[in-house]
């Protein structure tokens, strides 16, 4: 297991990039939930933010590629809109205690 950060620095309604010896991942908290997805686009395999650790779509409510505005479910990273809707981001494997956030890559 890898260590992302504290929970303590993913708060509620946020999201977060990290760059873990080369992978990109994004983590975004909702509803208490931690979730964590490889930060490519299915569409053109690009990166989605435009900014750091902009990842979510004006409501706060999915993630969104930067590119070219594919909205992704937060729950399962699946896109709903977009050129690559019903694909999905890759998901990690992430556990939560009070140390940190952990993934396996």
């Amino acid at each position: 297991m890898v260590l992302l950060c504290t929970p303590g620095e993913l708060v509620e309604g946020q999201s977060r990039g990290f760059s873990l010896d080369g992978l990109q991942v994004l983590a975004v908290r909702r509803e208490g939930q931690v979730y964590v997805y490889r930060n490519r686009c299915p569409h053109r395999d690009l990166n989605l933010e435009w900014r750091a650790d902009d990842f979510l779509d004006a409501s706060g409510s999915m993630l969104q590629c930067s590119h070219h505005g594919a909205l992704f479910l937060i729950e399962s990273g699946e896109c709903v809109t977009g050129p690559c809707a019903g694909q999905s981001l890759q998901s990690l494997p992430c556990r939560e205690d009070s140390d940190g956030i952990w993934i396996e890559p």
